[in-house]
């Protein structure tokens, strides 16, 4: 008898939850070009567009496109003027200062050439690992042995190639 009630009270619980299932976010652009996204709107020096987000059923099988947002059409001159103003915000950072990068760090490690501002990394992946490691104040020397040759890398504190011989 007391079942009854109970499960009505568990039925009428599960059947009131609302599911969330989709909804707006604001996209606020200041007028440097730093972009937020919020739920509680934008303040008034800031460009606002809604986005709709809408989290689909997993496995529903129909494709959905994602971030969809309600904004007005740039004229060409709005987008040119838009492209040149853009803001590098972020890059690599190898702790040694960026001395050597991109194509040339490459070509280096292909051949095996080691130079100023490579990482510990950068020379193991170069020569693989050291047959010796030494240190001394926070620096610290690798020593690869190939048939009589020897050769010497000194590190910084940082773990950046200083000299080599």
């Amino acid at each position: 008898m007391h079942q009854l009630p109970r499960t009505a009270i568990v039925m009428l619980l599960l059947g009131s939850a609302t599911p969330l299932l989709a909804s707006n976010v604001f996209r606020c652009q200041a007028p440097n070009g730093h972009v937020t996204y919020t739920l509680q709107g934008c303040t008034t020096d800031q460009q606002q567009d809604i986005q709709q987000a809408f989290n689909p059923t997993p496995s529903s099988g129909a494709p959905v496109t994602l971030g969809s947002k309600t904004r007005h059409r740039e004229s060409r001159s709005e987008a040119q003027n838009s492209l040149e103003k853009v803001t590098v915000v972020g890059q690599r950072d190898d702790g040694c200062g960026n001395r050597i990068v991109g194509r040339e760090r490459r070509e280096a490690v292909i051949k095996r050439h080691i130079r100023p501002g490579m990482t510990r990394a950068d020379v193991e992946s170069a020569l693989g690992a050291p047959d010796r490691v030494t240190g001394n104040n926070g620096r610290s020397r690798y020593l690869y042995r190939d048939g009589g040759r020897t050769r010497q890398i000194s590190f910084d504190e940082n773990g950046c190639v200083t000299e080599k011989r």
